[in-house]
């Protein structure tokens, strides 16, 4: 009973830190976390078995860690080491795409292709948003379009806003339609042991019927229309290939992220995990970098990787505890054990809660709530509340 005190109040307190963002949140999840080993399982539960499982380092010696022959895995406790180190990998590539200026390359090369028209700029870029957050970290893909979204407003004398408010909302549309396009979706793929293609064809499928009702041209197409695109002559606007600022990096950045997109989606029947293919990628993306390796490994978000160490910890404290365990009992019984209902619930709830506090920690803690839900109820699908947590969490952060 103890430990199950300790635990909630870790965690209640971790989630207000976070909202209120009086500290950096990595420190605030690491602080936590830290305590949680020491309050948790030191002086509640004085079980060092607890510990171990949370620390999990042994994943790392494991050969499912690094190669799963397409067999699903058990739902993982304590630190999920394979998101971290996939998004580690994913950070690294993005660097050095960046760094040799694809991204600003790609955005004035599709408005160049529609010939500096603020409409299919603003259809494109939606798209492109879209496209992108599949396979890169939405965050990431909105740094980059939205810096040459403002200078294209510049150049073409519209109000950046409302461009950039639906390149949001279809970046998060986009990085819920596949595993490795938010952090939630990677959690839940790798927690879970589901594929590239089921998430393709599951939130894959919603994700690009809800692209269909997107409302943001209908919003704001007048005040687009008044800009001043057609008043000045297209050969003074930059040259595309300005933005590119080293060929060959260039050239093999483009060829990385091919290789990554045709690992992520073919990891299923290759056997290879998110792990392996996140070491992979960033392996060769520090080796075409040369003597740069260095400046890319300094630029990784390291606060972002020790925000989820730290979280996952906390989350482990509940898990542990049995403290989630009850929260799903408590779900099926609110439900009556009816599947549509908890559907409903876990949508709803997740979006809600997505819109006003970081949807990451959200999904980390509701993944063994779900997996106790289909082991204790009979006739629940654990795919379905997996694919209904996704959703929620992923489109609900687009509200706020």
């Amino acid at each position: 009973m103890l430990a199950q005190v300790l635990a909630i109040i870790i965690f209640l307190a971790m989630f207000l830190l976070i909202i209120l963002e009086i500290w950096e949140r990595q420190w605030i999840t690491l602080a936590c976390g830290l305590l949680t080993l020491l309050l948790v399982f030191g002086l509640g539960m004085h079980s060092m078995g607890a510990i171990m499982r949370t620390l999990n380092l042994q994943s790392f010696f494991t050969t499912g860690f690094w190669y799963a022959a397409g067999e699903s895995s058990e739902a993982s406790s304590g630190i999920n080491w394979q998101t971290i180190i996939f998004i580690a990998g994913m950070m690294i590539m993005v660097e050095g795409m960046a760094k040799v200026g694809f991204f600003r390359w790609l955005c004035m090369e599709i408005a160049k292709m529609v010939k500096y028209q603020v409409i299919p700029i603003f259809m494109t870029f939606m798209l492109l948003s879209f496209v992108l957050a599949m396979f890169i970290d939405s965050i990431t893909v909105i740094l980059f379009l939205a810096a040459v979204t403002i200078e294209l407003s510049q150049l073409l004398e519209f109000d950046p806003v409302p461009m950039i408010l639906s390149e949001i909302f279809c970046a998060n549309l986009g990085g819920s339609a596949t595993m490795c396009g938010d952090p939630p979706n990677i959690i839940i793929g790798t927690s879970l042991g589901y594929s590239f293609t089921d998430f393709i064809t599951n939130t894959g499928l919603m994700a690009v019927v809800s692209l269909v009702f997107v409302y943001f041209y209908f919003a704001f197409r007048k005040e687009l229309k008044k800009s001043g695109a057609n008043k000045k002559d297209h050969a003074s606007y930059p040259d595309p290939k300005e933005a590119i600022t080293d060929k060959r990096g260039f050239i093999a950045s483009c060829i990385i992220f091919l290789c990554a997109v045709v690992l992520l989606v073919s990891h299923a029947q290759t056997g290879l995990t998110v792990s392996t293919i996140g070491v992979a990628i960033a392996i060769v993306t520090l080796i075409v970098a040369g003597k740069d390796a260095l400046e890319l490994l300094k630029k990784v978000d390291y606060k972002t990787l020790l925000f989820f160490v730290g979280l996952f910890v906390v989350v482990s404290g509940l898990e542990e505890t049995g403290v989630l365990e009850i929260l799903a009992g408590f779900i099926g019984s609110v439900s009556g054990g009816n599947i549509a209902v908890m559907i409903a619930i876990i949508i709803i709830v997740s979006a809600v809660a997505s819109a006003f506090i970081d949807n990451i920690p959200f999904a980390a803690t509701m993944i063994p709530v779900i997996t106790d839900l289909a082991s204790d109820v009979a006739g629940v699908n654990l795919s379905v509340l997996a694919w209904a947590l996704a959703i929620g969490t992923d489109i609900g952060g687009s509200a706020t």
